[in-house]
């Protein structure tokens, strides 16, 4: 996949910006606050209808301006495809997503047309963060590959909430117990769908991650991936509605679910120990750009194209073997980056440079 064109208007600190990238590396080089960021938080916008950075879309209008419009266009092996996000301050909806000239009626439809791999600085929390955030971290990447997981997700995360509902109403009303099975069928059908994505996602990603982890290290460590889950190994529909059946009078006393896979988690290693706890940062650091790296190969194999790579100011934090390997792979995939420093991609292919400077671009 190639992003052709990206458009910004009265995004952030863009008043109006177009970007026709490079097939291969397309660099944003300036002093931090110009903007640099913004310009990957669009691409990210386009590809899961979200900002990495903040769930509140008002934040992404530009100041005093009343709407934004991000668009994409990219080349697929299926042809063109384009996608435009325009966001509103006002108004019943606030965030309208169009495929081609059509409008989208939910956010899912987005999924597929602009994949992306993003890497931050923030991205360390995956590892040293607790488990929602590496639950975030795996369902963004299913969500992205397979649009139907995301509406499995919804379908789960709903089923949750309206289960914790009734269990606050039998706090008020007990003879409404009985419905608690019901629902902790649709829930243990919901979250056995899920966990069994979940798996074998983590599974397939692991390899892809323990050898870039290995090229990184030299060899030098393993990393390893596992999946925790309360639907265990076998039958994750029936694991889930036995766990939930003797946690039912725990559940009613807290009056909240216990049981599910809202408390799933991967757990990440180095050479064995857990890479949260034991990890340095540098190692934690070559962690989670495995993982990166890792995605880049999943979307590969799932699609039968590569994904664009985001790397949001990571240079200057890498020593010189992690970034002449991770040049090395980024040579082979459409690449945005964005440094203060062009010096920290020598080596790199760079097609296009770009100086940003108070939200605009100059080449």
């Amino acid at each position: 996949m190639r992003v052709r064109t990206l458009e910004l208007f009265n995004f952030r600190n863009y008043g109006q910006a177009r970007i026709e990238p490079d097939e291969g590396v397309t660099v944003f080089a300036g002093p931090n606050a110009q903007g640099k960021t913004n310009i990957l938080e669009a691409l990210h916008l386009c590809c899961l209808g979200r900002s990495h950075r903040t769930p509140r879309d008002e934040e992404l209008i530009r100041w005093g301006e009343p709407s934004a419009r991000v668009t994409v266009q990219t080349a697929q092996r299926d042809g063109t495809h384009e996608v435009g996000v325009l966001l509103s301050r006002t108004g019943k909806k606030k965030k309208i997503v169009r495929i081609g000239a059509r409008q989208a009626e939910r956010i899912g439809e987005l999924f597929g047309h602009v994949c992306g791999v993003l890497f931050s600085p923030e991205d360390l929390q995956i590892v040293k963060s607790g488990p929602a955030e590496r639950r975030r971290f795996i369902d963004m990447q299913l969500s992205q590959l397979r649009p139907a997981y995301f509406y499995a997700l919804q379908r789960a995360v709903r089923t949750l909430n309206q289960r914790n509902a009734l269990l606050r109403e039998i706090a008020k009303n007990p003879s409404l117990t009985p419905t608690l099975e019901m629902w902790d069928e649709q829930l243990a059908q919901c979250g056995a769908q899920i966990a069994e994505n979940r798996r074998e996602a983590v599974e397939r990603l692991g390899r892809f991650a323990a050898q870039a982890h290995s090229d990184l290290t030299g060899g030098r460590e393993t990393l390893a991936l596992r999946y925790l889950s309360q639907a265990g190994e076998g039958d994750a529909r029936e694991a889930l509605l036995k766990r939930l059946h003797a946690a039912r009078a725990e559940d009613l006393r807290r009056m909240s679910t216990s049981v599910g896979i809202h408390r799933d988690d991967i757990l990440i290693t180095i050479d064995g120990r857990e890479a949260r706890t034991f990890a340095s940062q540098g190692q934690q650091r070559s962690a989670v750009l495995a993982l990166k790296l890792a995605q880049l190969e999943l979307c590969l194999a799932e699609r039968g194209e590569s994904p664009i790579l985001m790397l949001d100011d990571v240079m200057s934090e890498l020593d010189p073997q992690r970034r002449r390997q991770l040049i090395e792979r980024i040579d082979r995939v459409q690449t945005f980056v964005t440094c203060t420093d062009v010096s920290d991609l020598a080596g790199a292919r760079q097609g296009a440079v770009y100086h940003v400077e108070n939200g605009r671009l100059s080449s």
